[in-house]
């Protein structure tokens, strides 16, 4: 019956959309299982027609550059979307204010502000993920969040409807949004100010190197795996437990920063979340700190 609806469907439009689709190559840490049903959107209007067709469906996830998240080793009973070029888009407005898609990458929105020498949006430069990734959980780094160049930001939600939402309505805090989880995110539009081209790339620079200096980079993770305690540093935590380079199976506690955990060869999600749970255990056993999961756990645990 779903084969049928699936080959129904994809005659209305120009996008894919398939059964039983191998997730393993759509995120960073190159693990997981199939969806039941994958939807690789190139346009709005796409988008809106499937919302509508398979509204009833219980389990929805937009995946981005799949820097974030853990995908089950079992198949997701669900639609899996994967916003295309359309979604990509980046424009200049008038007074330093940047429309972005949602599927545009926070590095490519950094490069586009330097190059239209704007400031403010640097930090985004050492961000593995996509505008849509960073609006659902406020992304940031070195001091710098979305909420502090977010002006407002586009939606669609399950029943097709369109709405433009402004910062101002929005809670944004560390790692929270009060957003509906039911939002899909189409665009969003930022503020940053005048800055000489030089000067940005010179913090940017500065930025990458520090980055480069603490975290492991060109391997299979997920970025920080825990949010920091109010106060607190996660990594310090952790190391203090005594867990820099613990293992289970392929899954490791990275040597050079405690906070990421390392796919070492073909590590499943289990054995991710069970190193992370380990950690999560001796981290509270020594410090009477708990911690909490950046990395977004989809699918069965």
């Amino acid at each position: 019956m779903l084969e049928q609806k699936i080959k129904k469907f994809s005659e209305k439009i120009s996008s894919k959309i398939q059964l039983n689709y191998n997730l393993k190559n759509l995120n960073w840490f190159n693990i997981g299982g199939k969806a039941k049903v994958f939807f690789k959107c190139e346009n709005l209007n796409d988008l809106s027609l499937f919302l509508k067709e398979f509204r009833s469906e219980k389990n929805i996830l937009v995946l981005g550059a799949g820097s974030n998240i853990l995908l089950s080793d079992n198949l997701y009973d669900g639609a899996v979307i994967k916003l295309g070029k359309n979604f990509s888009n980046i424009s200049l407005l008038p007074n330093d204010v940047i429309v972005a898609g949602a599927a545009v990458t926070d590095k490519k929105l950094s490069d586009f502000a330097l190059e239209n020498e704007i400031g403010g949006f640097e930090f985004l430069s050492c961000i593995p993920g996509t505008i849509g990734g960073g609006l659902k959980i406020n992304s940031g780094c070195y001091g710098r969040e979305f909420k502090d160049i977010l002006v407002s930001i586009q939606v669609i939600d399950r029943e097709g409807n369109i709405r433009t939402i402004p910062s101002t309505k929005i809670k944004l805090s560390y790692r929270k949004s009060s957003l509906e989880k039911n939002f899909i995110f189409l665009s969003a539009s930022f503020k940053g100010y005048t800055r000489k081209k030089q000067e940005i790339e010179k913090e940017v620079k500065f930025l990458k190197k520090k980055k480069e200096f603490s975290q492991p980079s060109k391997i299979k993770t997920g970025g920080s795996t825990f949010k920091n305690p109010l106060g607190k540093k996660s990594w310090q935590l952790i190391d203090q437990a005594g867990c820099r380079g613990l293992k289970i199976g392929a899954a490791m506690i990275s040597e050079k920063h405690c906070n990421f955990i390392v796919n070492l060869e073909n590590s499943t999600a289990r054995e991710i979340e069970e190193l992370g749970e380990l950690v999560k255990q001796k981290v509270f056993e020594t410090s009477g700190v708990e911690l909490s999961w950046e990395i977004e756990r989809v699918g069965n645990k």
